[in-house]
């Protein structure tokens, strides 16, 4: 009988869950998030978000079932994100997998985060191995080569801060609520992403990424212009939507370009790649995934990323995941225990 791997992502704000049918793909994909909980804090609050991650986890267990038309008892074996994150989430979600499986005989797989992402766009496409896979989030920016299912190396990650970071904490200097991505996209669009202030591209070492000067550089930027009090912490423009537009512009260039500069010096390294993919949150915007296809355009490379769904934390990508570990016999002891 074909395997049925169930999917569980708590590693931060949202609770997901989903089934994946190892010939049929994903039979369900449901996710509860917590966004109207941290929005006006400006961020995420660990303890509610372990809290919300209990109250959660069982009824969104039970819908991804329900959605699937199986029952539990149908399930082989239960994938469950064990790093990175904030360990209170993930803590709820390991324990609650590994009550499942060890109640019920059923094979317990630990997943990477990071791996579920990396892998997120093979959910939907058929990528070519070996290809380059940048991964960016609020939590996280790394970039890999793959060569195989669960075969992979990390060639660069973030020394300091991810680039989703940067959209949300400059978001909040302009007093909107978290999450600042979709906000900083939109106001982009509405000048249609010119570079207004030149945001100084920080090219850490190798195929590392950093991001933490950025947000300095726009902040001291603000305060230059007279648009940020840093003794009060108050941005003085409120009214000035074109100045917004302009300074959420320039920094969505600023950070596409990071990616597009990167890229292609993987590219000179690695010249047997055939593609590139671009996943986790950040891929939902819509320009940076326009600028990086056409770059690979012109390289003659193939492009792919996720659907917006399998972008931000889901279950699917961590069901995908197990579904390939368990098929190569990658199974986890019952020590398996959370790691940040």
């Amino acid at each position: 009988m074909a395997r049925l791997t169930l999917g569980l992502e708590t590693s931060c704000d949202e609770t997901a869950a989903a089934v994946y049918h190892e010939h049929k793909g994903i039979l369900s994909n449901v996710l509860y998030t917590q966004i109207a909980s941290h929005a006006k804090r400006g961020g995420v609050l660990p303890e509610i978000a372990s809290r919300k991650q209990l109250e959660k986890i069982d009824p969104i267990i039970k819908e991804a079932l329900s959605t699937a038309q199986v029952t539990f008892d149908d399930i082989d074996c239960i994938a469950v994100t064990h790093k990175p994150g904030l360990p209170g989430s993930l803590l709820a979600g390991v324990c609650f997998a590994k009550a499942l499986a060890w109640s019920s005989d059923k094979k317990l797989i630990g997943v990477n985060h990071l791996e579920g992402h990396a892998f997120s766009p093979l959910i939907e496409h058929t990528v070519p191995f070996p290809h380059i896979s940048i991964t960016a989030s609020g939590g996280h920016t790394a970039m890999y080569l793959i060569e195989g299912l669960g075969t992979y190396t990390m060639l660069g990650e973030t020394v300091d801060d991810a680039a989703g970071e940067a959209f949300d904490k400059i978001a909040r200097l302009m007093h909107y609520e978290y999450p600042g991505g979709p906000i900083i996209e939109k106001l982009a669009a509405q000048v249609n992403y010119v570079d207004f202030f030149h945001y100084p591209r920080a090219m850490s070492q190798g195929l590392n990424f950093s991001f933490s000067g950025l947000k300095t550089a726009v902040l001291y930027d603000l305060v230059k212009r007279n648009a940020y009090d840093l003794a009060t912490k108050k941005f003085l423009k409120e009214q000035d939507e074109q100045f917004k537009q302009q300074v959420a512009s320039s920094l969505l260039v600023c950070i596409t370009d990071i990616f597009i500069a990167k890229i292609e010096k993987a590219l000179q390294h690695y010249p047997q790649v055939k593609a590139v993919t671009f996943a986790g949150g950040v891929a939902c915007n819509q320009f940076i995934k326009q600028q990086l296809q056409e770059l690979c355009d012109k390289k003659k490379i193939a492009f792919f990323t996720p659907s917006p769904k399998y972008c931000t934390d889901n279950g699917a990508m961590i069901a995908f995941v197990g579904n390939y570990k368990a098929q190569q016999g990658k199974f986890s002891d019952w020590d398996l225990d959370i790691l940040r």
